[in-house]
């Protein structure tokens, strides 16, 4: 079997990181709202998490920020003038709207995409497709942005395609890996992929849940396969309870969590239909069984869950073969937490655990799995993509440097009608394209 390896791309923080609390059905970003983040210690979290993982033998690579404030956005609702002078109108005259272009969400690199590796593809490439998310204002403006960043990194059609994100419509809004599993005996193996949704039929708009909107629907998770040419058998929807959506766990990797052949989630996650069919399927493309842990609700409950982000943790393989669990530091300190990741270690579903102190993304609704995209690759591939967003120890260092320099130690909501934030945030990425060696990538560069 050709050598593989799963590369974690992170999201790294935007020099706008705030808390203006605009995600619906995010339980920390709607309870956080307005309070003042911390920019460069956003950043820096981020990139010390993402230092363990490359000090753990697991390859990492980094996304660029978005653009932001980005003043197209507010050009297309009426705005006119400089972009300085657009800054500080719209602050005065919309500031709703401001935040929204203002918003570092496309950390969460787990909603850029659905990945999909060359095993499981029937022409043998690696499959990209951007979501569209278009469930929410703020994140709505992210797609063309990763697609571009995508393209750039994922340039070779003889071993990459990149997809446009499924057309803007409620019955095809689609939020990424987000809501994608994959379960496979090795990261090279071919796998099943599992594309969860909240409710309804293929291509059709979803009933509602009983206090916050569903954001996957079936017919993205249906479109996405055929895109990515998945056999029938080897693909399917997965249906979510409501209840998860209700609780707060806006998408499937905070019910559940999974990595090669081990997948744990909470009882409350999927029908039981759903989990037989997993089952069935898998072992009937591996002829193995996968290791199933189902969490019981009296164990962590679906309020513990959302809580501490306990799913939200990154299951990976060491370069030994063993699996590791990258958990929140809040998991660490909350008792039922803790105890169910003693238990699972002790059932040998993972070997050893970090902890990791990701706050500043935790206080807006993103734990350690919500800032990384997880692709497949093959050492021809590998070799294929853009190299200068791999991690090393020179990069990081870079990057830590970057961030001291051009990042802000405090930032409220009202800072963002400042035209300076402006200005600031574009000096940081033009400077980091050069790092990354990107091109000119933003728009306010061309």
């Amino acid at each position: 079997m050709t050598q593989t390896l799963e590369l974690n791309f992170d999201g790294i923080v935007g020099p706008t990181h705030n808390y203006a609390g605009l995600a619906t059905g995010n339980m920390a970003s709607m309870r956080n709202r307005g309070l003042k983040s911390n920019p460069r210690k956003a950043a820096l979290q981020g990139l010390d998490k993402m230092r363990l993982l490359m000090e753990l033998g697991v390859p990492q690579a980094v996304l660029p920020p978005h653009e932001r404030p980005y003043v197209p956005f507010l050009k297309a609702l009426g705005f006119s003038g400089s972009d300085k002078a657009i800054i500080a109108r719209a602050g005065k005259e919309n500031p709703l709207m401001l935040a929204n272009c203002s918003s570092s969400s496309a950390m969460w690199a787990a909603n850029a995409a659905s990945v999909s590796p060359s095993a499981d593809t029937s022409d043998g490439k690696v499959h990209f497709t951007p979501a569209n998310l278009f469930s929410e204002l703020h994140r709505s403006m992210e797609p063309a942005a990763h697609t571009q960043i995508l393209q750039t990194i994922f340039a070779d059609d003889q071993h990459f395609v990149v997809h446009d994100p499924l057309p803007a419509a409620w019955a095809m809004r689609d939020e990424g890996a987000a809501n994608h599993l994959r379960l496979a005996p090795s990261h090279g193996a071919k796998g099943i992929e599992l594309f969860t949704f909240d409710s309804g039929m293929p291509y059709q708009p979803l009933e509602p849940p009983h206090h916050f909107p569903a954001r996957q629907s079936l017919g993205a998770s249906m479109a996405v396969r055929h895109r990515h040419r998945l056999r029938k058998d080897q693909a399917f929807g997965v249906q979510r309870a409501m209840p998860c959506i209700d609780a707060g766990a806006f998408h499937a990797d905070l019910v559940a969590m999974g990595n090669e052949d081990v997948l744990i989630y909470h009882q409350q996650a999927f029908d039981r239909q759903s989990i037989a069919l997993m089952r069935k399927a898998y072992h009937h493309l591996t002829g193995r069984y996968p290791r199933f842990a189902e969490i019981a609700e009296d164990n962590v409950s679906l309020a513990d869950a959302v809580q501490t982000y306990f799913f939200n943790s990154q299951l990976v393989t060491l370069p030994d073969g063993t699996m590791a669990l990258i958990a929140p530091a809040e998991c660490q300190s909350h008792p039922a937490a803790k105890a169910q990741i003693d238990l699972l270690m002790q059932e040998h579903f993972f070997d050893r655990v970090e902890f990791v102190n990701v706050r500043q993304s935790m206080l807006n609704g993103g734990g350690p799995a919500c800032l990384r995209l997880r692709v497949v690759l093959t050492k021809k591939e590998l070799a294929a993509m853009h190299p200068g967003v791999l991690l090393t120890p020179q990069l990081y260092n870079q990057l830590t440097a970057w961030v001291k320099k051009h990042y802000r130690e405090t930032l409220a909501p009202a800072d963002l009608a400042n035209p300076a934030l402006l200005r600031e945030s574009r000096q940081a990425l033009d400077a980091l394209t050069k790092i990354l060696q990107l091109g000119c990538l933003y728009e306010f560069q061309r």
